[in-house]
């Protein structure tokens, strides 16, 4: 029998433990490698980051950078524009570098100059295009600073148009993912940049208009490398810089942008094992396919200075997405609300549901209410400086702050999702030196070289407020505390057992014992003796009987 409740006890702590671990959220996944110095793979729709290596350190970027002075010229250029070359734009690159064969004087449209731009990496074009919109290659870089700045890129700095030798030009994988990621929301670039080959317009030299032909070979159903799913990207090369490669490809609901810096070589095999692995580990959810907690406004509060009544009601934007290992549950997620909304939010917009996973950014959804279109109240003024929706002062943040987050003023806040405040610092690209005093040798373009970043100012941002509701993650107890409520419920059934298992055994004994009364009676009977003789027997023994008290103090008195 101890034997038994041993082994028992044995099982139900095991089966009240064992679970525990199991509810656990499942670690992110990271079973990649590559060959280059620094490398990126980030989900396009969330700008989750899958995975890094060296994201953040600096390196030479070579002709990527291309990618963010084409993103610049189709927002600021009709694409019917003439752009003139003049002498400095077409020879004031290195020798023997990336060109579409432009001279002096050519006369070409935008629209031509972008794709000698991209598709043939031609640097002519990367200066003529510069001194078109900005009047100078040194203004331009300006306006390339300032665009980075704002699609949140902290490490780096850019200072030509092309990726030329400079020493103040640099850039981080994680900043070109961010770059690539804006690029390809214009339909403009995908569709110059997904082109195969193209006819440019007479010139100088090709009076009967010269081809030019995409250099990504993941692009290219013809190479080796071709990638399924790849749509977009740009190739660089010097020889300070190595390979550096930008990828852009689209499977399984999910669009992948890699980034390859300092490449040996491998940066075709390396692009590849990251999409790989990305696809392979990671699913893409629409938020609003499982958020079920932020739907409704009490009576009694206001948005944007107007009272929710009973018609006004929440709604999720279709377009919101989380990214998660395939294995884990969209319940694993946590959810943060801000109304810190940026420039891309829905005119309906009120506020931002920001989700983590681990404490690792996964994805957001703007919470949109319908009853706000047409408001008298202009959702455009409150992008303005003291307008913003995000304005903590604001009768809207105060009523949103006490119906969706279901927590009080001064509840402690969690900012997610927030770069923070670059500083003024000295990156220097690893592993590489400015080339000085020698001729370089014939590359997309020439070596670029260590500098320093410029001082980024910024105001900081509002804090968000943790909502206590939002996913049944939000309010799930942590892991320690379901196991020491699961050791406390093994032990209350375990005592339960055992106070089970002690009332059984009395019962037990009781039963054995009216039984041998029953069989001595039936013996009694057999004889002649009657029930009521046997209890007569039985009350005369207990008095006759001597204690066991008395018996000590007769012996004690003989002795004495």
């Amino acid at each position: 029998m101890k034997r038994f409740l041993v082994l028992f006890i044995c099982i139900c702590l095991s089966a009240g433990l064992l679970p525990m671990t199991a509810m656990a959220a499942p670690e992110w996944p990271s079973d990649v490698s590559i060959q280059a110095d620094g490398g990126i793979v980030m989900d396009s729709d969330t700008g989750t980051v899958l995975y890094g290596k060296n994201m953040d350190q600096p390196y030479y970027p070579a002709s990527i950078t291309k990618i963010l002075t084409a993103l610049i010229v189709l927002e600021r250029c009709d694409l019917n524009e003439m752009v003139t070359f003049s002498h400095d734009d077409v020879y004031n690159v290195e020798a023997g570098s990336s060109s579409a064969g432009i001279d002096e004087g050519d006369v070409l449209t935008v629209r031509d100059c972008l794709y000698a731009l991209m598709l043939a990496s031609a640097n002519e074009s990367a200066n003529a295009l510069a001194c078109h919109i900005s009047g100078s290659r040194e203004a331009f870089a300006q306006l390339m600073n300032e665009k980075a700045r704002s699609l949140g890129c902290t490490g780096s700095h850019f200072n030509n148009p092309s990726g030329l030798n400079d020493e103040n030009h640099y850039t981080t994988a994680h900043d070109m993912a961010l770059i690539a990621r804006a690029a390809i929301q214009n339909p403009e670039f995908l569709t110059i940049n997904g082109t195969r080959s193209y006819q440019l317009a007479p010139t100088k030299r090709t009076p009967e208009g010269g081809y030019v032909a995409n250099h990504h070979k993941m692009l290219n159903k013809n190479e080796a490398v071709y990638y399924p799913g790849a749509f977009a990207g740009k190739t660089g090369y010097t020889s300070l810089a190595g390979n550096t490669l930008v990828t852009c490809a689209r499977k399984n609901d999910m669009t992948l942008i890699a980034v390859v810096l300092n490449g040996h070589q491998s940066h075709y095999s390396d692009t590849k094992a990251l999409f790989d692995f990305g696809f392979r580990n990671f699913q893409s959810l629409r938020t609003v396919d499982y958020e079920t907690r932020y739907k409704s406004l009490e009576n009694d509060m206001t948005i944007a200075g107007m009272t929710s009544g009973d018609s006004i009601s929440l709604e999720l934007d279709r377009g919101g997405r989380v990214v998660i290992p395939r294995d884990a549950d969209f319940t694993d997620t946590q959810s943060t609300l801000t109304y810190d909304l940026d420039g891309s939010r829905p005119q309906t917009a009120v506020a931002c549901i920001r989700y983590t996973y681990n404490d690792r950014p996964v994805g957001s959804v703007y919470l949109c209410s319908p009853g706000l279109e047409g408001s008298t109240v202009s959702l455009a003024s409150q992008d303005a400086p003291g307008g913003s929706a995000g304005n903590a002062g604001s009768p809207s943040a105060a009523s949103m702050d006490q119906t969706l987050a279901g927590a009080p003023h001064g509840q402690s806040a969690v900012p997610q999702d927030q770069s923070p405040t670059p500083q003024d610092q000295s990156p220097t690209p690893q592993d590489q030196s400015p080339a000085q005093g020698n001729q370089a040798p014939a590359s997309e373009d020439q070596h670029p070289a260590q500098g320093n970043q410029p001082a980024v100012s910024g105001a900081s941002p509002r804090q968000d407020i943790t909502s206590k509701e939002g996913t049944a993650a939000s309010i799930r107890i942590p892991a320690n505390t379901l196991a020491i409520l699961g050791i406390a419920f093994s032990l209350a059934v375990i005592i339960a057992i055992v106070a089970a298992v002690k009332i059984h055994v009395r019962r037990k004994e009781e039963e054995d014992l009216y039984l041998r009364r029953q069989r001595r009676l039936e013996r009694l009977e057999d004889i002649g003796f009657s029930s009521t003789d046997f209890e007569k027997l039985v009350a005369q023994r207990r008095v006759s009987a001597p204690s066991l008290g008395e018996k000590g103090k007769k012996k004690q008195g003989t002795q004495a």
